[in-house]
């Protein structure tokens, strides 16, 4: 059974930006741009009729698209670190989201995930990194910054099991309602 977690996408130009910071870090092994996402809730293995469930429930999530950047970076792990992440600017739809996808997990008699909801992209999984590597790294690239994105879906992704980052299979796809975007009123097209 495929371990399932619902996630956002990062746009192919965001990504080309994240993947300028591979390199440079001892015992880092570099998550492949495809891979690249914002975790909203891990599920876990289910079964059948229980994915079938959480699909059903997470078709009926009715909110609108949200723009997003990227900005930032850190590192899981004080004493040994484990991983190295970019950061995701807050924003209130997307925390409402993951609320809502949440509430509906526990709905259908999934445990609460004990993690508090931590947006980010993992960039690189460490092993054997020492600290002071992973601080030099970070130094010269903590100012890491992506021009906003609008965010217009969720996925549902699935990984088989192994250590981590991926492969990842879109097993299904939930748009968000178009925002409605202020349209340049004429006047400041033409002056």
């Amino acid at each position: 059974m495929p371990r399932l977690f619902t996630a956002l996408e990062i746009p192919r130009n965001a990504a080309m930006s994240l993947s300028l910071l591979r390199g440079g870090l001892p015992g880092a092994r570099w998550i492949d741009v495809e891979n690249y996402h914002i975790t909203l809730r891990f599920i876990g293995d289910v079964d059948g009729r229980t994915a079938d469930e959480v699909v059903d429930r997470l078709d009926r999530i009715d909110r609108p698209e949200f723009q997003l950047s990227l900005s930032g970076m850190g590192f899981f792990g004080s004493k040994k670190p484990h991983s190295v992440w970019a950061g995701v600017t807050p924003h209130p739809e997307m925390t409402a989201l993951q609320a809502e996808i949440e509430r509906i997990c526990q709905r259908i008699g999934l445990p609460p995930d004990p993690r508090k909801f931590s947006p980010h992209v993992t960039l690189a999984r460490l092993k054997s990194a020492r600290v002071d590597d992973v601080v030099h790294y970070l130094e010269g690239r903590g100012n890491f910054m992506t021009v906003p994105f609008i965010v217009p879906r969720f996925v549902l992704l699935s990984s088989r099991e192994s250590v981590g980052g991926g492969p990842y299979i879109t097993e299904e796809v939930f748009s968000l309602r178009e925002a409605i975007r202020p349209e340049l009123e004429p006047s400041l097209l033409h002056p």
